[in-house]
């Protein structure tokens, strides 16, 4: 607010030294040029500030919104009708006078403001260590009441209590360490869980690598019995693989031993009775000892379940004795073919 007031009372210092100034030189030259019409022009000059003898400036009265905005208008009348400029050694001395006036106004309401905000904050520290000491006194206060209390109550009272509260405290440690001990072995428990278990994934992540590796190395190999001797080793590592039976099964097929085949065809079938593979090569072992009928029965049931087999049968040289069956080209000849074709 102050600062709004310093700067309303600077701009009416303004235009009152401007008008004083247009007054001193404009007025005298404008009445000298028009003595020979018979005509003075002269208007009054309103100026908001009083001069004093010392050369300080200081308001009368706050001026009206309307007194100001008049006051402006006569002044930017006064400097558009100039005619001269404004070059006077006395204008030029009362106009520094008066901005040095002003400045000084400027310093003496800053250093009004700053006093006047340390006063605050001084006044706010003085508040909050009063505070702090009635606090403190309270305290203490409250302190010498309870001893007193204490004192009066006995030393019985004291050693009663100092016994209850021993005794509560040790009640609460030692359910708070049951507690605590019966977390830790539940946990020490559910942790020798977890490592069995990744022990055991650990052991069959190396077990299935290890197979793995063993059936790319079948898969590589073309002699029949090399191949039987990896699948010997794969069934050493999981016995129940049934499709490593199958395949030797298979082998033992290119080796023309048919009742070995059918023997694992059979192992296999213990397992998994619906297995495709394992009814299709005990199907050839079938067809390869003679025994027609079923040969054609667990080839219907392997068809039934893969029909892919439909095509490698047509092709397996185990049913050689088949071909002219026409059982054997009804499984072999897919839906919708003519067999005379």
């Amino acid at each position: 607010m102050g600062e709004k007031r310093m700067i309303r009372a600077a701009r009416q210092l303004l235009v009152s030294l401007l008008a004083f100034a247009s007054a001193l030189v404009w007025l005298p030259d404008h009445a000298v040029a028009n003595e020979g019409d018979g005509t003075v022009h002269a208007g009054p000059i309103t100026t908001g500030s009083t001069h004093t003898g010392s050369g300080n400036t200081a308001p009368a009265t706050e001026p009206s919104a309307g007194h100001v905005a008049a006051s402006d208008q006569k002044a930017t009348q006064t400097i558009e009708a100039l005619n001269a400029p404004l070059y006077s050694p006395f204008t030029e001395r009362y106009l520094l006078d008066e901005v040095k006036n002003l400045r000084q106004a400027v310093a003496d309401v800053r250093v009004e403001t700053t006093k006047m905000v340390t006063d605050r904050e001084l006044e706010v520290a003085d508040k909050a260590l009063l505070y702090a000491t009635d606090t403190v006194t309270y305290f203490f206060y409250l302190i010498a009441g309870a001893s007193t209390l204490l004192v009066l109550v006995g030393w019985n009272s004291l050693r009663e209590i100092k016994e209850r509260a021993t005794a509560m405290a040790n009640d609460e440690i030692l359910r708070i360490t049951n507690s605590y001990e019966s977390r830790l072995e539940k946990l020490e428990r559910e942790l020798h869980h977890k490592s069995r278990h990744i022990a055991a994934t650990q052991e069959e992540i190396e077990l299935t690598n290890e197979i793995h590796s063993l059936w790319l190395k079948a898969s590589q190999e073309s002699s029949p019995q090399n191949k039987i001797a990896i699948y010997d080793q794969i069934l050493s590592l999981r016995p129940d693989d049934i499709e490593a039976i199958t395949y030797k099964a298979d082998a033992a097929l290119l080796l023309g031993q048919a009742q070995w085949a059918m023997s694992l065809a059979n192992r296999a079938l213990a397992m998994d009775a619906d297995n495709s593979h394992a009814l299709y090569q005990r199907a050839c072992a079938y067809a390869e000892s003679g025994q027609v009928d079923e040969a054609l029965r667990d080839l219907a049931t392997a068809i039934g379940q893969a029909d892919a087999l439909r095509e490698q049968a047509a092709l397996d040289s185990s049913f050689s004795k088949l071909t002219e069956l026409d059982a054997f080209q009804a499984l072999v000849t897919p839906h919708g073919v003519d067999r005379q074709s």
